[in-house]
């Protein structure tokens, strides 16, 4: 599946890929913040490829003038959620690279992942989450109209022995609907 917005193309995740994915997975700004380690070389973010960004329903964050991916987004579905959800309901993550930061483009992303949640997948609800400290994360999700669930804490992340606080946010579909 590609999906496609203004400014931006969200598409499969390719081998190729892995060196443009390691020139902003490697800053210590990125990863850390959302739960899982920088990468240490191009061959590292080759294996987070195939293996971690070859799930379904994740997207390289492609710049249409480039034509080179900045970040990652991901719906995961029912149980490939660590949520414990309905297979009903999705779970949107993200990131993108620090030299993109603060130009709306994953609120963008976000966007066209809640449309195609909503409208193509039928889902009933989308939830989001981001650990303590990372405020752009939270804005991404009150610009994008999720309100605030419950906070979870002492929740392992891919940060080896590394327990975080949790805020967990969601948006039916009727609400997404008024606000369009």
């Amino acid at each position: 599946m590609i999906l496609e917005t203004g400014r931006l193309i969200l598409r499969p995740w390719q081998e190729f890929d892995a060196e443009d994915l390691y020139k902003y997975a490697s800053h210590p700004d990125v990863g850390p913040i959302a739960g899982w380690p920088v990468h240490t070389s191009v061959e590292n973010s080759r294996e987070i490829i195939e293996g971690v960004l070859s799930e379904p329903e994740t997207y390289a964050v492609v710049l249409k003038e480039t034509g080179q991916p900045v970040g990652s987004i991901g719906l995961m579905l029912g149980k490939a959620s660590n949520l414990g959800i309905p297979e009903t309901e999705g779970e949107v993550g993200y990131w993108i690279g620090v030299p993109y930061w603060g130009q709306g483009l994953i609120p963008e992303a976000v966007r066209e992942i809640m449309r195609y949640g909503f409208e193509e997948l039928n889902l009933n609800k989308i939830w989001c989450g981001y650990f303590d400290g990372n405020l752009k994360s939270k804005r991404v999700q009150e610009k994008c109209g999720f309100q605030y669930h419950h906070t979870k804490g002492n929740v392992p992340c891919a940060l080896e022995g590394v327990l975080r606080t949790e805020h967990i946010t969601c948006i039916s579909k009727e609400a997404w609907l008024l606000a369009k």
